[in-house]
């Protein structure tokens, strides 16, 4: 499907290392690294058997040994870089937030669109195939007009004062953290799945651990947790719960969608299996199941019984967006409107936290 695509990852912790992993699953050779230092980048190089270390991201982002850049870097960097790659002829993969800001993301989006390049954010939930069944099951009309969305996403690695992260910072993380550094997910999640837009919310947000004892010692200025009220533009209301301070939630990403003819269920730590809930009863419909949509078949690459997760769910978001740079961009792919769309989404929170009110959210 590519012709050997060569990628420069920028960014090397965790998400850097998912970013290698499916490029290469994908069959693009990693050529290039860049790292906080140059000595480190240096180090992730021989970790990740890549022959080119660059000084910085900013060298990596215009290189002549790289076709594709993935910007997995603290957040205020991201907007700085993609920009860079464009202008230098290189498709982007920019995770999010695509930018700390909504003037900035914006002029991303109009950059790649002037460019013709691919220009991706990996909201990779949605390559769960229960997520695409879900979403197949709405459009066909199995659930009724859905009236209620709700939902949570809760994680603990920030529960103790001793927990510290470069996220805190609001001049390195942005001015949101909890919303905008996992709420945007659920909130692409609801909206993909579902075909409702968000058009007005209310939220509140709360600094449980006002001080960490970390050596990082940053002023915490961002929230530890969010509640947010909304309506859609299709009629429905909902809500959603976003914490970073829930002790033993890892990862626990769960979304309903409900309507007068069923309920549908997906949690991201149980992805295997989506449940589905009538008045007469309930059940849980396996991932490969031949019961499951075409669209849902798609994703599904291993036997039922045999567990796909998180990783498979990059693998495919990033195949995607190589196929759509050999020119076949595959339904679904999210794309800097969608980046842009959660900037839009997380500076609508930060109002309404900060004012007290409901806010209307530009579709």
């Amino acid at each position: 499907m590519t012709d050997r695509l060569r990628i420069g990852i920028a960014g090397t912790g965790f998400i850097g290392e998912v970013h290698a992993r499916a490029a290469r699953a994908a069959g693009a050779v990693v050529t290039g690294v860049a790292s906080s230092t140059p000595a480190r980048a240096v180090a992730a190089a021989g970790h990740l058997r890549v022959d080119h270390a660059a000084a910085s991201a900013e060298e990596l982002a215009v290189a002549d040994y790289i076709d594709v850049l993935h910007v997995c870097t603290p957040n205020h960097l991201h907007a700085g870089l993609a920009q860079l790659a464009l202008a230098a002829g290189k498709h982007v993969v920019c995770e999010k937030p695509l930018a700390t800001s909504v003037a900035d993301a914006e002029k991303l989006l109009d950059a790649a669109s002037q460019t013709g390049l691919v220009a991706t954010v990996p909201f990779a939930y949605r390559y769960y195939p229960t997520v695409r069944e879900a979403r197949a099951r709405i459009q066909l009309g199995a659930t009724g007009p859905v009236h209620l969305v709700h939902g949570s996403y809760l994680q603990d690695w920030l529960s103790s004062a001793d927990d510290d992260n470069w996220r805190t910072d609001p001049a390195v993380g942005g001015a949101s953290r909890a919303f905008a550094d996992i709420g945007v997910h659920w909130c692409d999640l609801a909206e993909f799945t579902s075909g409702h837009r968000i058009v007005r919310l209310v939220a509140r947000m709360l600094t449980a651990v006002p001080e960490r004892r970390s050596p990082l010692a940053t002023p915490i200025g961002t929230e530890d947790a969010a509640t947010i009220l909304f309506e859609t533009d299709n009629g429905a209301i909902g809500s959603l719960v976003v914490s970073q301070v829930s002790p033993g939630r890892k990862n626990r990403l769960w979304l309903s969608l409900d309507g007068p003819s069923s309920s549908l269920s997906f949690d991201q730590e149980l992805p295997e299996s989506l449940w589905v809930g009538t008045r007469g009863e309930s059940m849980l419909v396996p991932r490969g199941s031949p019961a499951m949509s075409d669209a849902a078949a798609r994703y599904s690459v291993l036997p039922v019984g045999h567990p796909q997760g998180f990783q498979d769910c990059f693998n495919a978001f990033v195949a995607d967006t190589y196929a759509a740079i050999a020119g076949d961009p595959p339904e679904g792919l999210p794309t800097f409107a969608d980046g842009l769309r959660s900037a839009v989404l997380t500076q609508a929170v930060i109002e309404s936290a900060a004012t007290d009110r409901w806010v209307e959210v530009p579709r």
